[in-house]
């Protein structure tokens, strides 16, 4: 049994009791950051011991985590902060692991099939930035466009330019149009802006940062406003961020 975690982006208190209840009862906990992770565990008296598993994990650990399956091992997989397998290493392992049985079920005698074909990947949904992004951003819309992280380097100008051709058609009315949404760290939201306002100086942007915790704020303007906002007052760009584009 693999449970996909969910976790507080913010404040500790923001978790589920079926999350707790799983941690608690799982054998291991694979996490992103073990550090990160048992600040959580030690809060709510979880002694379940950690594995990690991240972005830059190799075939050997994806080989232990399977192994761990095959004898019957409970797991949990957290990331650091939110629901697992947004923007982070988790979409992988639950691919390599779908893969990894429908491989074994094939190999297998039907004798030996019955565990592997009963082997649940179950959700303990929770927090998500994404979607606490958009409760509070106040949108005219119900509809979307999800990018994960901004390019760092390679196909960054692409990145922005191509949001401004999502908004070619301007006679569009404000509910039928589609928000563009990226995660962006406090080292690079400066550089986003300017990109922002080189490729799409009118549009509105809303950066939500800090999510559910002491500093949690809302702030909406064209890029021009913003970079202006943090010129003023670089305190405020500490902090992970939710942009959304509209």
């Amino acid at each position: 049994m693999l449970y996909i975690v969910a976790t507080p982006i913010g404040n500790l208190e923001d978790i589920t009791l079926r999350a707790l209840r799983i941690l608690g009862e799982v054998d291991f906990v694979l996490a992103e950051d073990t550090r990160n992770t048992k600040k959580l565990l030690n809060y709510y008296k979880i002694q379940t011991p950690t594995i990690s598993f991240h972005e830059y994990s190799d075939e050997n650990k994806y080989q232990k985590i399977f192994e761990m399956l095959d004898s019957g091992k409970k797991l949990a997989l957290v990331t650091d902060a939110g629901t697992p397998a947004i923007s982070d290493p988790g979409g992988k392992l639950v691919l390599k692991i779908r893969d990894y049985l429908k491989k074994q079920i094939a190999e297998k005698k039907e004798s030996e099939k019955y565990f592997l074909q009963n082997f649940k990947i179950e959700s303990v949904p929770g927090p998500s930035s994404l979607t606490t992004a958009i409760s509070i951003a106040g949108l005219p819309t119900t509809k979307f466009y999800f990018a994960g992280f901004a390019p760092h380097k390679k196909g960054r100008q692409t990145f922005f330019s191509e949001i401004s051709q999502k908004f070619d058609n301007e006679n569009i009315k404000d509910e039928e149009k589609t928000a563009f949404i990226f995660f962006e760290s406090p080292h690079r939201i400066l550089k986003s802006l300017e990109l922002l306002n080189r490729f799409c100086p009118d549009k509105k942007v809303f950066l939500i940062k800090e999510i559910s915790k002491i500093f949690e704020e809302v702030m909406i303007g064209k890029p021009q406003e913003l970079l202006g906002l943090f010129n003023q007052n670089q305190a405020k760009l500490r902090g992970e961020f939710v942009v959304i584009v509209l």
